[in-house]
């Protein structure tokens, strides 16, 4: 059985802040982030909202009555990977600047763990589920010229 290594991509920008990535730095980190495991394609869309929205979004489908900063809903991982990552740009930018961390490396890095989330992957699982993540998330990162998001936690 061939699998197709195409991407299509959609990227709704249903928020209005002038700091969202554009459409082909969200490609580039998509198109990483798939290649994690071998070369896939996937049927991804990338969807960036208000705090309203995700609060809504977060409390719907994990009952948490607030805004989160990315939230993946897998379809299908195989024969490729399809899903929705819906990510709160209001709270993304409040982290980035929290943690001192640049805007757009913080967005590459959402990205990159919400397409990990939609290929299986699962920081919650336990220690090393969350190890291999963060691994696999620092590997992409730094492919991409990014710096380990995780050096300033303990």
């Amino acid at each position: 059985m061939t699998t197709s290594k195409r991407l299509n991509l959609s990227v709704q920008y249903a928020c209005n802040t002038a700091t969202l990535p554009l459409r082909p730095q969200i490609r580039a980190w998509v198109r990483a982030a798939l290649d994690v495991d071998g070369k896939r394609g996937g049927q991804i869309t990338v969807r960036f909202v208000d705090k309203d929205e995700g609060q809504s979004l977060n409390k719907d489908f994990r009952h948490k009555n607030y805004a989160t900063n990315v939230l993946s809903f897998p379809y299908e991982s195989e024969p490729i990977v399809c899903g929705d990552l819906v990510i709160c740009a209001p709270v993304v930018e409040r982290e980035a600047t929290e943690q001192g961390k640049e805007l757009e490396a913080h967005y590459a890095h959402l990205v990159v763990h919400g397409v990990l989330h939609l290929q299986g992957y699962d920081h919650e699982t336990g220690k090393i589920a969350a190890l291999e993540m963060e691994s696999h998330e620092c590997i992409i990162l730094s492919a991409l010229g990014y710096d380990n998001p995780y050096s300033g936690e303990q």
